[in-house]
């Protein structure tokens, strides 16, 4: 059987039930076919050839486990298979509109962002130009200071001068 694609999309991978359906039917044919040659010559064989084979491991069971062994694991890797597909197939359904809405959201969202992000640049270049202004005040400040404090001292000395003074002459008097 040929395979063909059961969506457009070029990008979507063969289904894995194809695969594992071909691996299954393979894997029986296999089994029917050694179990046949098998019930063939247990039914050709005497009952000496039949009881010194059933007391040796016989071959051909070795390799009918062996099959169905490997039926049940492509049974079941073909499971897992269809899973993973049903995921992905779910993902391209609803992916494509859940992208969409995103970025219909993103759009619409993008002035805002956009006006927020400009007002907050003019915010810290006014900050800036503000702290610029605040440390050149606080260095007025500081030398106002400075200068009181050195015309204070100078007045305290002469106060103290001139009330020594005043005191010596009214001791005096």
């Amino acid at each position: 059987a040929t395979w063909l694609p059961t969506s457009p999309q070029p990008h979507v991978s063969p289904q894995p039930r194809s695969i594992a359906a071909h691996a299954m039917k393979f894997a029986s044919a296999l089994v029917a076919l050694l179990a046949s040659a098998a019930s063939a010559a247990a039914l050709a064989a005497n009952a000496d050839q039949a009881a010194v084979a059933a007391a040796a491991s016989n071959p051909i069971r070795k390799v009918v486990t062996m099959l169905q062994d490997m039926q049940q694991k492509v049974t079941e890797e073909g499971k897992k298979e269809e899973e993973a597909y049903d995921k992905f197939m779910c993902y391209c359904k609803t992916g494509a509109s859940d992208l969409a809405t995103s970025v219909q959201a993103a759009e619409t969202k993008m002035p805002a962002v956009t006006s927020s992000l400009q007002e907050t640049t003019a915010q810290k270049a006014q900050l800036e130009t503000d702290l610029a202004q605040h440390k050149t005040d606080r260095v007025a400040a500081e030398d106002a200071i400075k200068e009181a404090t050195a015309l204070r001292e100078k007045e305290a000395g002469v106060f103290a001068k001139d009330s020594g003074d005043y005191k010596t002459n009214i001791a005096a008097t």
